[in-house]
């Protein structure tokens, strides 16, 4: 909705989905006992030990995972890498999973993945692949996830370090039970206005490749994020194109874009991917902010936990204000 001016007022939502209660693991306390997973692509072994030392400096224990075998690009076999996810998350000593890295693979678990549907949730923290998971976990059981660092892919460069991490939002999300708190986006506004929704999304092409499964990502009502690396702007366009056609832009409340790095145009003066966001989502009405460190970014990356309410404003550089605690006491 929008002014005579075309300036967006603040969309609210009043569905059903809005009302539903997500599902929340409980918050990280001193010395809680985290364990890293993989559940798609390896990782280098020095870079995941670097990401257990900062673990253990923020105060966390650090399991020992289960050494396995790489089985091509993938961790271990589809059988193992499904099992130790399940295995961990009936632990009762463990309270946090950690991603070890993205790449490909956590698609593979899901067909068979028997999780119970009483099961106390966990902590599951990252990003990239883990998107699918990250899915399939909200759309069979309302479960609140952290779209942030992993092992080797955040943690392991530090807080406040380029390809580190924001160290005052991963403790936010995971540990702060008293109310809400606020993400400096630090981006750029594409449309202006404010809006309030659930926060939904997360690496671009797992959330376009979730359409037409059983775990098809539905976002009515979502302050959606979207953010991804590598792709040629075309290829941004085709994504976006995609998820425009299959009505998973129709009803959202508004948009919160990635920097998206290594995504330059490829000739001088053809279209970037910031001009591709704006010509595809802009004509949509709903507040987008682009730019943000989420996800694949070579910035200090913003942990933001997904399924809980927030409102978005795209003053200044951007703000996402997470309206409730992510974690129970």
């Amino acid at each position: 909705m929008t002014t005579r001016s075309g300036v967006p007022l603040t969309r609210e939502s009043t569905s059903q989905s809005e009302r539903s209660k997500v599902r929340k693991p409980r918050a990280l306390a001193p010395h809680s006992m985290v364990m890293p997973f993989a559940p798609a692509s390896p990782a280098e072994p020095s870079k995941i030990a670097a990401g257990a030392e900062e673990l253990r400096r923020l105060g966390l224990q650090v399991a020992e995972r289960t050494s396995t075998e790489n089985d091509g690009y993938f961790a271990a076999s589809t059988a193992i890498r499904r099992d130790e996810l399940v295995g961990q998350l009936e632990r009762a000593d463990i309270a946090a999973l950690v991603g070890t890295r993205g790449g490909y693979g956590s698609n593979y678990l899901l067909d068979d993945l028997h999780i119970s549907a009483s099961a106390n949730p966990k902590i599951i923290l990252g990003f990239s692949d883990l998107t699918s998971l990250q899915i399939y976990l909200w759309q069979r059981f309302q479960w609140g996830t952290f779209y942030g660092p992993m092992l080797a892919a955040g943690l392991d460069a530090g807080p406040s370090a380029p390809n580190g991490y924001e160290e005052k939002s991963l403790l936010a999300a995971l540990q702060n039970t008293a109310g809400g708190w606020s993400l400096d986006l630090q981006g750029e506004q594409l449309n202006p206005g404010e809006a309030r929704g659930r926060v939904l999304g997360g690496c671009l092409t797992l959330v376009e490749t979730a359409i037409g499964t059983q775990w098809d990502l539905q976002t009515d009502d979502a302050i959606l994020v979207l953010e991804d690396r590598g792709m040629k702007p075309w290829q941004v366009d085709r994504a976006l194109m995609h998820l425009k056609q299959a009505g998973k832009f129709t009803n959202v409340r508004g948009i919160v874009l990635g920097d998206f790095p290594e995504c330059d145009a490829p000739v001088a003066g053809s279209p970037t991917v910031r001009d591709v966001c704006q010509r595809i989502l802009s004509p949509l009405g709903a507040p987008i902010v682009f730019g943000a460190p989420i996800g694949h970014t070579m910035r200090p990356m913003l942990t933001v936990p997904l399924g809980v309410k927030a409102r978005l404003s795209t003053n200044g550089a951007g703000v996402l204000e997470i309206l409730e605690p992510a974690v129970v006491s």
